[in-house]
């Protein structure tokens, strides 16, 4: 038994099918394995999140009949006791959010790994995966530092990721394997990633790198239902990213494909009301300067400070309504993206009208597939990498459940 992929999914799946009595071999491009993992709790690993299950789901973008079956049957309760049985104790933060004790990510891997080599997972390290003989569907091909090797499967799980932070490994040069294969792949989208937006020399260095606390941001859609989100988000050089950016992102990106732009409105002051801010602004000010005024009365200096110098034009400083309006809903245009090598994850993949309820490709059996290179999509906070333990793990139990084979002769 093969799995190609040593990220999360590619682990889990190695996790399954070890346990049920498999010979597994994991084979993985890089030096080591888990990579993207390590760098994902370089902030603190938020591995997973307490919402129930349909409001989990509702996070997810490319909802599927097999991707519910996944989380439906490995919930973030049942990935804490999997972190407790590994020796990894869990809290849940204000948020809802849920972290290893330690909040890093390397005593879980190192501790992962060590009781996969245990338990019998053979990894091969720097096994770059070229596809399949072309006279022999059975047998996988690998670059391995220069040289072409074979290997011979009854059954393979891919779990190569998608293609942001290819310096990791994911890079997405699986799809022309599978597209030869005649299997459909919605095109890679950057996911959980920043947005280029117009800022003066002035604001970009003085601002770059500062965070915008306690904020909201709406989306104004050609389409559909405005959206809004609380949280908080970073100025960058190039415009914005972060936490409420993040969580957005798949809406933000799907409207400027289709119309060239989106506009964001942000409220920098969300626990104040219009008519409460506008009172608070029209009280005589005195000899102090309007930016001395905002701090006072409405808490804003820094960069929130800076971005109403950025974006409001003099005259509106002369009218607390005109001032609190566009406090309250601030309009910032997003003209990109981000390149899909900075993004955190990935859209796209491999379509789930590819794949049977066992993630077993239907026109190539006895392959099956797993984790973020499925055409899925999920914010930060935990819910992506839940749901990629959770695919890997289905795909482990679809191998089982797919295959009539003998143990002893995989």
């Amino acid at each position: 038994m093969a799995i190609i992929g040593g990220g999360p999914s590619g682990l889990m799946a190695a996790e399954i099918l070890i346990e049920a009595g498999f010979k597994v071999d994991l084979y993985e491009a890089m030096p080591s394995v888990g990579r993207k993992l390590l760098m994902a709790g370089k902030g603190g690993l938020n591995i997973s999140n307490i919402d129930s299950n349909d409001v989990f789901l509702s996070k997810i973008y490319g909802q599927s009949k097999q991707m519910k079956l996944a989380i439906d049957s490995f919930t973030p309760s049942d990935l804490r006791e999997w972190l407790s049985g590994l020796g990894i104790e869990t809290f849940v933060g204000s948020s809802g959010r849920i972290f290893p004790a330690d909040m890093k990510a390397a005593p879980l891997l190192r501790k992962w790994v060590h009781r996969l080599r245990t338990a019998g997972v053979n990894f091969h390290m720097y096994h770059k995966w070229l596809g399949w003989d072309e006279n022999n569907t059975q047998q996988l091909i690998f670059n391995v530092k220069g040289e072409r090797r074979e290997f011979d499967v009854h059954a393979v799980v891919l779990a190569l990721g998608g293609a942001s932070w290819p310096q990791l490994g994911s890079n997405g040069d699986w799809v022309p394997i599978l597209a030869k294969q005649d299997v459909l792949i919605s095109p890679l989208r950057p996911s959980n990633c920043g947005f280029d937006a117009i800022w003066s020399d002035y604001f970009r260095n003085r601002y770059s790198g500062k965070p915008l606390k306690s904020v909201s941001v709406s989306v104004s859609r050609k389409k559909g239902k405005d959206i809004r989100h609380k949280g908080e988000l970073i100025v960058t050089e190039y415009g914005l990213e972060g936490g409420v950016i993040y969580t957005l992102s798949a809406i933000l990106r799907d409207e400027i494909a289709e119309n060239s732009y989106v506009m964001i409105y942000l409220d920098l002051i969300p626990n104040i009301d219009k008519a409460t801010a506008i009172n608070k602004i029209s009280q005589d000010r005195g000899k102090q300067s309007m930016a001395t005024h905002l701090r006072k009365k409405l808490g804003i200096d820094g960069v929130k400070a800076g971005l109403i110098r950025e974006l409001v034009q003099d005259s509106c400083f002369s009218n607390a309504e005109q001032l609190c309006t566009l406090i309250k809903s601030m309009p910032i245009k997003l003209v990109a993206a981000r390149p899909i090598e900075e993004a955190i994850s990935t859209a796209g993949g491999v379509e789930f009208t590819e794949l049977d309820n066992n993630l077993m490709i239907i026109n190539k059996p006895s392959v099956f597939c797993a984790g973020e290179m499925l055409d899925w999509e999920a914010p930060t906070g935990g819910y992506l990498l839940t749901t990629c333990l959770s695919l890997g793990r289905a795909a482990g139990m679809g191998v089982i459940a797919s295959l009539d084979l003998r143990i002893d002769d995989i």
